[in-house]
């Protein structure tokens, strides 16, 4: 019997324990997780200011190299895509922090062009963050 009351508590001790999702998030990941938030809200200037002033970014649209841009250069570019199609939309699949100054994200961008016509681009976004700021943002995808 007393094994048995001993074996309760200890299972209700580590049922009161709480989720690793419910432990508070790495500050980088909730960094990374911010820019998708404010790119949905269509928050340019919020989404810009997660960014250091002069980041480092490799895009297939920026060709093989990597180029540097200001706050100002990724409002502008965000501003000209949401003209281009107002709906534009990402959706997380998946967050993966990777040591102390790295988030993996993946996500599916979807939106619909001026002629109507849907699409659905899945994409791989590596950022380095770096005293709260990112420093550098990777993206991948396929252009065909």
């Amino acid at each position: 019997m007393k094994r048995i009351l001993l074996g309760l508590i200890a299972s209700f001790a580590f049922a009161c324990q709480p989720d690793a999702e419910k432990k508070k998030m790495p500050e980088n990941e909730t960094i990374a997780r911010q820019v998708y938030e404010r790119f949905n809200a269509h928050d340019w200037e919020g989404m810009a200011a997660l960014y250091s002033d002069s980041t480092e970014f490799k895009d297939p649209a920026f060709g093989t190299k990597a180029v540097m841009q200001s706050r100002k250069q990724i409002v502008e570019k965000y501003a000209a895509m949401h003209k281009e199609t107002p709906d534009i939309h990402d959706e997380i699949t998946g967050v993966y922090p990777s040591g102390d100054k790295r988030v993996i994200v993946e996500f599916v961008s979807s939106g619909s062009m001026p002629d109507g016509n849907k699409w659905e681009l899945p994409i791989c976004t590596v950022f380095t963050i770096e005293k709260g700021k990112i420093t550098k943002d990777y993206t991948y995808y396929d252009q065909e």
